[in-house]
């Protein structure tokens, strides 16, 4: 065995984390093990051990992705527990976030995911354009109001939101224009989800 071999789990870590890396810049449906392998400083051997597929090592960089998306939407959100943010206001936080310079690579692997999993439901993306939209719908309605959440009008609020907010993404992924984008977004929020009346 290679040293490389005799602790699977850490060097797993370390070769998921420089994989995951190499896909934001690169994406991962034409994925292929000896390129990958050789930029990351490991062997197709070594990745197929560690992941036991290629299927298996995509579907740990989608998991990975999917940690990433997680823990946005979560600092997004705010501390819901004592009293909401608000849609619109959360979902400003989160378009903010998208439309930063730094997210591009991990937002067009996310993209490329998403549609990948549409394309091929059979596949290791099988069911994370449906689980990735069930997380941000629960992140819009722990911002709405609780008697709003659990409600036919709720749910389309926050799904009207993020129907917003992902064709935005689109948008400025293919085109690069924050300004433009960043000011329909807010318009579009604006007249979906009006600011509370003063108290």
């Amino acid at each position: 065995m290679t040293g490389e071999e005799t602790a699977p789990s850490a060097r797993q870590a370390e070769l998921l984390e420089l994989a995951y890396r190499y896909v934001a810049s690169r994406g991962c449906a034409e994925l292929s093990l000896r390129p990958l392998a050789s930029a990351i400083g490991s062997s197709p051997r070594v990745l197929l051990y560690l992941f036991g597929s290629k299927d298996g090592l995509i579907r740990a960089l989608l998991a990975r992705a999917r940690a990433d998306e997680l823990a946005v939407l979560g600092t997004a959100g705010g501390d819901n527990k004592t009293a909401p943010d608000g849609l619109g206001v959360v979902a400003a936080r989160i378009w903010s976030w998208l439309a930063a310079d730094a997210h591009r690579g991990l937002l067009t692997l996310w993209i490329d995911s998403y549609a990948r999993s549409l394309a091929d439901p059979a596949g290791p993306w099988a069911d994370f354009a449906a689980t990735t939209v069930a997380d941000w719908l629960t992140v819009l309605g722990a911002a709405q109001e609780m008697s709003l959440r659990d409600t036919a009008a709720g749910l389309t609020e926050r799904t009207l939101v993020l129907a917003v907010l992902r064709g935005a993404l689109l948008d400025l992924l293919a085109t690069g224009d924050v300004e433009r984008t960043t000011a329909s977004v807010r318009l579009q929020l604006t007249m979906l989800v009006p600011p509370d009346p003063p108290g």
